[in-house]
């Protein structure tokens, strides 16, 4: 029997108060008010005053309103059923489909003892050559993608989604415009990927709380399925939503801000939820993709700025593809080697043609008279934006090696690239 309580002392947007006794941190609450019952989750105490978000908002709560604390923590159910739908931020069934309620598992846990992990060792084919080629996706890879608003980020992680050779996609959205969202769940389910993916999405109309807690929930079920030695991807959009969402209730709160308005343990919060990317020992994984958008572009951004310090590199979003300058995947070295001989050349060769291909252009733009070197450097250049960067680009890594090597064929001599005359020898296209 829970004890009901009948008096609320404060009401602050979505944030009520109540005078409670052995109470837990983040422990959940049912909210009577006049639009219904609502949950409600602990996120302060203070001694007996309690802090609880309101998930459904504080719209309809008067300080009469009962509140009864259920005396447990937000729990989400789990089983092989959950493939294939779409819940809300809270984990309700957004697809119409049946509600399941078997095995609930808790959600916020803490992150895998090092002692349990392993080395990341395995490459995570997507499919898209900027990430196999040049900045390998490694599985157990914790990565942001870096971007601003209006950069294709949420067809890019789609496209990844239908690609990356992985078993279980978890999916989560927060702060999503609708249209954004049927995006997602159509694009998938056209294509075939719905059937080993889940989504939760939280879209910018649904309760703020619920952004809060998309990323605990998808990574609490990514942590299930990897348990049952599945390779798990997490792909999260947009992470400086739930940054903002977390500002949004801080505020509330009336807690002393820190840089630009956020929470001083916002590092502390990435973290938590970015360390549960894991390469378990003798079982699944979990890799972890989450685009955090930049305002005004700036890296400095509480939010990117942090995050850099958290993950493992970065991919930068930028004129509808991955820039090769300023993204880095910093565990490549430890699978590039061990895919084909030519990998790391080609990587290394095709990204330095390009850095020359850049002061070409700046040449070029002021004017200066163009060296037969600086045309092949445009003519390189060109193919390798057109064929190799441009996200639409759909090719196994095996395919855009030997595109890379028929892309340096057609604009140079072999002794131009600076590459070793042992793999010219076996790799260079011969000429028809």
């Amino acid at each position: 029997m829970h004890k009901v309580y009948h008096r609320i002392e404060q009401i602050a947007g979505n944030v009520i108060v109540v005078s409670a006794e052995a109470i837990i941190y983040g422990e959940l609450a049912q909210v009577e008010s006049g639009f219904g019952t609502s949950l409600a989750q602990v996120i302060r105490l203070e001694g007996t005053r309690v802090y609880l978000q309101v998930f459904a908002g504080g719209r309809g709560v008067a300080t009469d309103s009962k509140v009864r604390f259920l005396g447990r923590t937000m729990q989400i159910p789990f089983s092989d059923n959950l493939m294939g739908r779409v819940f809300t931020g809270s984990g309700v069934p957004r697809d119409k489909g049946p509600e399941i309620t078997e095995n609930q598992i808790p959600i916020g846990g803490p992150s895998v003892n090092p002692a349990k992990r392993i080395i990341p060792r395995n490459m995570v084919r997507t499919g898209i050559p900027m990430i196999d080629v040049f900045n390998t996706l490694v599985e157990s890879q914790k990565l942001p993608i870096f971007s601003v608003a209006g950069e294709p980020y949420n067809e890019l992680l789609a496209r990844i989604a239908l690609q990356a050779e992985v078993d279980v996609i978890v999916l989560g959205g927060m702060g999503l415009k609708h249209d954004d969202y049927l995006f997602f769940r159509d694009y998938l389910e056209e294509n075939g990927a719905l059937s080993r993916s889940v989504l939760y999405v939280h879209t910018a109309s649904d309760p703020t709380v619920e952004c809060m807690l998309v990323p605990d929930i998808a990574l609490a079920t990514a942590e299930q399925f990897a348990l049952q030695n599945k390779r798990v991807l997490v792909l999260l959009t947009d992470m400086t939503n739930f940054a903002d969402a977390m500002k949004e209730v801080a505020i509330t709160m009336e807690q002393i801000p820190s840089n630009r308005g956020y929470p001083g343990d916002l590092y502390s919060q990435l973290a938590a939820r970015y360390e549960k990317a894991v390469d378990f020992e003798g079982s699944g994984s979990i890799t972890i993709l989450a685009v955090t958008t930049m305002p005004g572009d700036d890296v400095t951004h509480p939010v990117p700025d942090n995050t850099g310090y958290i993950t493992e590199g970065q991919f930068y979003l930028k004129n509808g593809r991955i820039e090769p300058f300023g993204s880095l995947s910093r565990l490549k070295q430890q699978v590039n080697g061990k895919t084909r001989d030519d990998h790391r050349t080609i990587m290394d060769t095709m990204i330095q043609l390009y850095s020359s291909y850049k002061e070409t252009l700046e040449k070029q733009s002021m004017g200066f008279r163009m060296s037969g070197w600086d045309t092949k450097l445009l003519k390189y250049g060109e193919r390798f934006e057109k064929e190799m960067m441009a996200l639409s680009v759909n090719i196994p890594l095996e395919a855009a090696l030997d595109l890379g090597w028929q892309i340096l064929a057609d604009c140079f001599e072999p002794q131009e690239t600076g590459i070793s005359s042992k793999l010219t020898e076996q790799f260079w296209p011969s000429k028809a």
